[in-house]
């Protein structure tokens, strides 16, 4: 992901920024190439990031987890608590606080002042609380699949770059990791509910959407494990985050997708308002308004990343050869003088502040 916004300013406040910078990868272009490889247009990422302020980092998630991870050692002990593998039941709140319910023993239910729903566009605490998926997925006509595989060969032909197939209805992009990996990353489109066909295995339907793309996506899609993620590409709108003691934070809350290219720099900005907001609290009576507080605050930023996302899925895969050109011509443009600049502050105004 590309790390940039919001997040930025607030990783800065909290002292994770140089944790996170320590993690990025040296990106030097992303290059659109056609089936045979051949580059048919490319981004400049150092001249995207000079005129970004040189604060963009490229990232993957598990970094940011790592990063933050490790942000705990200047927590005094035992002040965190982390429980890897428990899966949340239900959840409800009331006036004496916030339960969850966690698989295990009957007994097996936590209970605190405030709950923060954190679990992700498929959120099992949105879902207790606010209704099921149906009622706050907007769907935006594509699926996304991701995967690492180990390749010496492929990792060091394409260091240091994206490569991206300059494909129609589909797209295929790759990079390489640390260690030979090179991770995979592919978006195609799908019927507007969501729906795959039932029978037919995650892996062999990418093998069959992505077929031919390029020789290299033909050689990750060898490789691809069994059970890729693979999901539908939405945004979650939903009227209210707040229940009671209970609120819901980043994609769970307000999924931009990935189109929008912001979800991990809002999951941290909007963490970091929301620790700004609870902090002072030192009253259980004061929860409620506090969590309001976030939520009204909050809310504008997240609505101006998920309609700059919903833009972004206008174009994102051509569907036809003429919207295709069309991309080739402006990615080409952005390498001219005064031009980049321009694209530059139109992308950055886009950006929720």
């Amino acid at each position: 992901m590309d790390f940039f916004g919001p997040g930025v300013e607030a990783s800065e406040r909290i002292g994770l920024y140089p944790r996170l910078a320590a993690s990025a990868y040296q990106i030097e272009s992303a290059d659109y190439v056609d089936a045979a490889g051949r580059r048919t247009c490319s981004i400049d990422y150092g001249q995207f990031s000079r005129l970004a302020g040189g604060k963009v980092l490229s990232l993957l998630r598990p970094d940011i987890e790592r990063a933050a991870l490790s942000a705990l050692g200047d927590v005094p002990e035992g002040r965190v608590r982390l429980s890897y593998g428990t899966r949340v039941l239900r959840a409800w709140t009331d006036d004496g606080g916030a339960h969850v319910a966690v698989d295990g023993a009957p007994e097996d239910v936590l209970t605190a002042d405030v709950l923060v729903g954190a679990d992700g566009i498929h959120s099992v605490v949105r879902a207790a609380l606010f209704g099921p998926d149906t009622d706050c997925l907007r769907l935006l006509g594509m699926r996304a699949a991701a995967f690492i595989v180990t390749d010496p060969a492929l990792n060091a032909r394409f260091r240091n770059r994206f490569i991206l197939t300059d494909t129609i209805d589909r797209m295929a992009g790759l990079y390489s990791l640390r260690n030979d990996e090179v991770a995979a990353f592919l978006v195609y489109r799908a019927p507007r509910d969501g729906s795959v066909p039932e029978l037919q295995a995650v892996r062999e339907r990418l093998r069959a959407e992505f077929a031919g793309a390029t020789e290299a996506v033909d050689r990750l899609l060898e490789l691809c494990p069994e059970h890729p993620y693979d999901d539908v590409v939405a945004q979650v709108v939903l009227p209210c985050w707040q229940k009671q003691r209970a609120v819901l934070v980043g994609d769970a809350a307000g999924a931009v997708s990935l189109l929008a290219g912001q979800g991990g720099s809002l999951a941290i900005a909007g963490a970091a308002l929301l620790g700004d907001i609870l902090g002072p609290v030192n009253a259980s009576d004061q929860i409620n308004s506090a969590l309001a507080r976030f939520d009204k605050e909050w809310r504008p930023v997240v609505e101006v990343a998920q309609a700059a996302g919903r833009r972004a899925a206008a174009s994102f895969l051509p569907r036809n050869r003429a919207q295709r050109l069309l991309r080739r011509w402006i990615i080409r443009g952005t390498r001219l003088p005064g031009i980049d600049r321009l694209v530059a502050r139109q992308i950055l105004r886009t950006i929720a502040k």
